[in-house]
Parts: C-alpha cells; sequence; structure tokens
C-alpha cells in the first residue's frame, strides 16, 4: 500500500501494473504491456478494496490538480469535432461527454467497422466525414495510450452538423444515415 500522501502525476506516467493495482478514475491500463498509467495530470490516489471483494487489489485513481471536467469512459456519449480522415479511421478531438464539456484535450478514433452497423466493408471514411464536422459517438474503450475508441454505429450517434460545401450554404445537417440538408445563406439572412 501506499503512503496517505497524494502523489502529483502527468499523463501517460506509469502508475503501476494491472498485477499489482486496478485502474480506477483518470487513469487507463496498457494491455499489450499490462501497465496502468495516468490519463490527466493531478493527485494519484490510493482506494483499499472491499474486506468482502474476491479481487484485493487496490483502485488507484488520480483526481485533477484542480476541478477537472468529465472523462471518457466506455459506454459514455461524446460529442467531437472530425479532426482528421484517413481511409480506415477518422480522429476527432472530443469536445463533451455527457452533457458536460472537457476541460482537457481527449483524442478518439472512429475506425472504420465502427462507423455503421451494416455494410461495414461498404464504408468509405471520405464519405463519411470531413474535417470540421461534428459527431455524436459512444465511447468503446479505452483505446490505446493516445486516443479512445469511439462508434457512431447507432441510429443516434454519427454526424450531428457539417459545413457544406455547397457555394451558397453555410452548414448542412443530416437528414437520414446517408443525406444531410444544407442551411442556405440567404434563408438565414432573411430570418
Amino acid at each position: 500500500m501506499e503512503a496517505a500522501v497524494a502523489e502529483m502525476v502527468t499523463p501517460g506516467e506509469v502508475i503501476g501494473k494491472t498485477s499489482d493495482i486496478k485502474a480506477g478514475r483518470g487513469t487507463y491500463a496498457a494491455v499489450h504491456n499490462n501497465t496502468v498509467y495516468a490519463s490527466l495530470t493531478g493527485f494519484r490516489h490510493t482506494i483499499p478494496p472491499a474486506s468482502d471483494s474476491p479481487d484485493q487489489r487496490p483502485t488507484i485513481e488520480v483526481t485533477g490538480h484542480k476541478a477537472h471536467g468529465p472523462v471518457p469512459e466506455p459506454g459514455s456519449v461524446v460529442i467531437a469535432r472530425v479532426t482528421k480522415v484517413m481511409a480506415k479511421t477518422a480522429s476527432v478531438d472530443i469536445m463533451c461527454v455527457g452533457q458536460k464539456s472537457v476541460r482537457e484535450k481527449f483524442t478518439g478514433i472512429i475506425r472504420q467497422q465502427d462507423v455503421r452497423a451494416t455494410e461495414i466493408d461498404k464504408v468509405d471514411m471520405h464519405l463519411s466525414f470531413r474535417p470540421g464536422d461534428i459527431v455524436k459517438a459512444i465511447v468503446l474503450s479505452l483505446g490505446n495510450a493516445r486516443a479512445y475508441f469511439l462508434s457512431t454505429a447507432k441510429n443516434e450517434l454519427g454526424v450531428v452538423s457539417a459545413e457544406s460545401t455547397a457555394v451558397d450554404c453555410v452548414e448542412a445537417f443530416p437528414l437520414s444515415w446517408v443525406y444531410s440538408v444544407p442551411l442556405l445563406l440567404p434563408l438565414l439572412v432573411s430570418l
């Protein structure tokens, strides 16, 4: 067990091995090397296991050195902005977790197989997303050390706002999972 004094840690700093501790809030476990890392800057705290728990490893949590916003967790619904689109993935910056905006930068990856539930092999990432698009997604997993894995493979998820490619349009809004409707500039001006 650790001393009662909270130790300051930074993102990516090694906290310990998964054989000795469990990853809690503000940390993540890397599967490839069974190591727990800090995912934000803050103070490291050890939470002892319940006496009747079969797993007697303590849980390590990192709480922000300032009051911090929410941290994405598997199952969380997030709002993110697309930053880069490649052949098999789209990179995003997570802006909100649930109804709360994040204070730290979190990166996410939407993989080709996680864009939609059907016809996965026909997904063209460049037709599905463009840089600047705002997407609603669900966190699948903590991913790797750099990004969360996200999915838009449900009807209520996907692009919620996009810049239109049409000349007289400011923005486009989704009509279905394939089509979007442009918001015309003259219509916007007349309002």
